[in-house]
């Protein structure tokens, strides 16, 4: 499964890479994490429940963080095992350039891969699940960074 896209964040740069690296931040924005700890140095560990389909999981895993350009882009990648329900893993490239009339841009290259139960569920369902995912990180990424996140 692979998808790209972006948005147009009403934040400078600095604002929207301390967010990028900031545990409390990517907790609040990966749907379903119930614990992220770690720094953007040594990586982190998540602790993330999801249902696909049917299948119900607690995935745990590691996100590490690589080809890092500060203040412009980096590699955030993750897996994670849910037991019997399979795996989940992915990544996204991200990137942060200069938005026309203020802002900025952050645009994002997100591929993810799942096996085990999960997997037998059919690509369409899984592709629907983590584009919604992907839809939800960026939503709520977005109102962390211009200051409307609730709670």
């Amino acid at each position: 499964m692979e998808l790209a896209a972006s948005r147009i964040l009403n934040a400078d740069r600095a604002t929207v890479w301390a967010a990028l690296n900031s545990a409390e931040v990517l907790k609040a924005c990966i749907p379903g994490c119930e614990e992220l700890t770690g720094s953007p140095e040594e990586g982190f560990a998540a602790t993330v429940k999801q249902k696909v389909g049917p299948v119900s999981a607690t995935f745990k895993g590691e996100v590490t963080l690589s080809d890092i350009v500060p203040l412009e882009s980096y590699t955030i990648t993750g897996e994670g095992k849910g037991g019997v329900a399979g795996f989940a893993k992915g990544g996204a490239k991200v990137a942060l350039s200069d938005a026309e009339g203020g802002g900025t841009e952050l645009a994002y290259e997100v591929e993810a891969k799942v096996g085990g139960k999960i997997a037998q569920l059919g690509s369409r369902l899984i592709d629907s699940f983590a584009t919604k995912m992907a839809d939800q990180f960026f939503e709520r990424f977005q109102a962390q960074v211009e200051g409307t996140a609730e709670g």
